[in-house]
């Protein structure tokens, strides 16, 4: 069973981590703190409204959906507040929560580090202009010694299909794909006969606020915009291991990493 909620015993934690190299892909019910949770949205909320920079806006990603310019209707709808860590502690304090890491050192080796570069960043889908995120791998974009980097999507509220919550393809981490695969933008191509089995099994990751999802990234994952009223507020982070690190002089390395403290 992929979902599950987290105790500390050791057998727990090894069965998660079997279950994630199997899938590609966890879910933790109700693990995140509620506080540090609330804290979070509390903080994300003052963002938005303030429009506080760095942002990247809806018009930036030319996704279906999306406002066709920053001076069109909806053009400066925030997508997401970028360098998470940066705008408030209560971020850094989620990301180095010891149970958290406890469970990334058994995953990724100790110690464990968060590049600031990539992800780091509260994502925000708003109803009226939110876009359609089509099928792809975060390391089409990224570039590191090894494709071991997971990421950790905290749910701020609900999450379902009606306000576009991710989806997932288990155990397509491990999987090969031919360029002619994909498409121009490095998105999976749904027509491509190959690729068609893979859509018969897709896992909806729908969470409840301060639940936790974990997916490696070369998992292939989507979203659709927000048919909802209200917008959808999580956060996301990615972690690597210490035999891994940002390629030089790439976007991967723009930024320095933080390193989380070791659990023992």
């Amino acid at each position: 069973m992929t979902m599950t909620s987290l105790n500390t015993d050791t057998s727990t934690i090894n069965t998660l981590c079997e279950q994630f190299e199997a899938d590609g892909y966890l879910i933790l019910r109700d693990f995140a703190p509620a506080e540090i949770v609330k804290r979070m949205k509390e903080s994300a909320l003052d963002d938005v409204a303030s429009m506080r920079e760095p942002i990247e806006y809806e018009a930036d990603v030319k996704y279906p959906g999306s406002p066709e310019s920053l001076n069109s209707a909806g053009g400066n709808t925030v997508r997401r507040l970028r360098q998470a860590i940066s705008r408030d502690p209560i971020y850094q304090e989620l990301v180095c929560w010891p149970p958290l890491v406890n469970l990334l050192q058994k995953l990724l080796g100790s110690p464990v580090s968060c590049p600031l570069a990539h992800h780091n960043c509260v994502m925000t889908k708003h109803p009226e202009f939110s876009s359609d995120t089509g099928w792809h791998r975060d390391l089409r974009f990224w570039n590191f010694k090894q494709p071991e980097l997971i990421s950790v999507w905290v749910a701020m509220g609900k999450e379902h299909l009606g306000n576009g919550c991710l989806q997932v393809m288990p155990g397509t981490h491990r999987m090969q794909f031919t360029l002619d695969r994909l498409d121009e933008r490095d998105f999976l191509d749904p027509a491509h006969p190959e690729n068609k089995t893979l859509f018969e099994n897709i896992v909806t990751a729908e969470l409840e606020p301060c639940d936790v999802l974990l997916f490696h990234a070369q998992t292939f994952h989507a979203a659709t915009r927000n048919f909802s009223d209200e917008t959808k507020y999580s956060a996301v982070f990615t972690f690597h291991g210490p035999e891994n690190a940002p390629a030089e002089n790439t976007r991967s390395a723009e930024f320095p990493e933080l390193i989380l403290p070791v659990q023992e």
